[in-house]
């Protein structure tokens, strides 16, 4: 299966009571797909992944696989800062049906290059289900370098990588070391399209959580060469692009949905709901752009 298009970083929403909403989980799932993106990546960092229970995990990744129902593919977070955490999740994806794992690089541990390749190498020997690799060092502080992510290429079921460095140096390394078979796909919103322009395959967003068919038009007018149109759509995306990380992903995103009427709730803790003011400046972007 080939990975390229626009894939949503979905939020995990949560009732008042703080419980999984998976009638409202559902339910943004079929807008979604209505809207036209490509795939949807359950319980990665915006997913809330290190807040929920392992349960949890597993349940909402389970819901996701029953609700695209083969009209999208499942990209299934199973990243852990815990290499024997990350087989589990990693199998119970591929036994549930999942159509590829997103892992993120070992975080707290602060792992040398070789631990983060050892990793990856263990958990892509032990299921036999494509990876995509996933760097952020913002929230890591580890980075997978491009010598590293070169070498993790010779192992068959590594498939891509999710960069959101926001270095577009690292992207060129990337594109140019890994070869046309290997998928760079931007975390960035913000860079989806230079990434796209520099020969990345796709995105997978935040932002399309909340606009999804104007982020696959942009994602997809770029793949196709149609950069004047991408253009257009970029900036039109841009100021959302931004204002969803006025504070921590997801609490912005969440913000907008539930200024849109569509399910997320709050935030679990550590992370809280966006200030009052932060509220008004996403609210007056939303209103802008005609979302709401």
């Amino acid at each position: 299966m080939e990975f390229r298009g626009l894939f949503t970083a979905l939020v995990t929403p949560f009732r008042e009571d703080g419980e999984l909403d998976e009638e409202g989980f559902r339910k943004n799932i079929d807008f979604q797909i209505s809207e036209g993106i490509d795939g949807i990546v359950p319980v990665g960092t915006t997913g809330e992944s290190a807040t929920l229970s392992s349960d949890e995990h597993k349940k909402v990744v389970e819901i996701a696989i029953d609700q695209a129902k083969g009209k999208v593919p499942v990209i299934a977070g199973t990243g852990s800062n815990s290499t024997s955490e990350s087989i589990d999740y990693t199998q119970h994806a591929k036994d549930a049906g999942a159509d590829a794992a997103l892992m993120i690089s070992p975080y707290y541990n602060k792992p040398t290059q070789e631990g983060v390749y050892q990793h990856f190498k263990k958990v892509a020997e032990t299921v036999d289900i494509p990876i995509i690799l996933y760097t952020v060092p913002s929230r890591t502080m580890v980075n997978i370098e491009p010598a590293t992510t070169k070498r993790l290429t010779e192992i068959p079921n590594i498939i891509g990588i999710k960069d959101a460095t926001g270095n577009l140096d690292q992207v060129s390394k990337e594109v140019r070391q890994c070869g046309e078979k290997f998928a760079v796909i931007s975390g960035d919103d913000s860079l989806n399209l230079p990434i796209i322009a520099l020969g990345g395959a796709g995105a997978i967003s935040v932002v399309s959580n909340v606009a999804p068919k104007l982020m696959s038009e942009m994602v997809h007018a770029a793949l196709d060469g149609n950069m004047q149109r991408a253009r257009e759509v970029h900036y039109q995306l841009y100021p959302l692009s931004k204002i969803l990380f006025i504070e921590t992903n997801p609490s912005p995103a969440k913000a907008a949905m539930n200024l849109m009427g569509l399910a997320a709730g709050n935030p679990r803790l550590p992370l809280v709901p966006v200030s009052e003011d932060s509220r008004e400046r996403i609210s007056k972007v939303l209103q802008d752009m005609e979302l709401i």
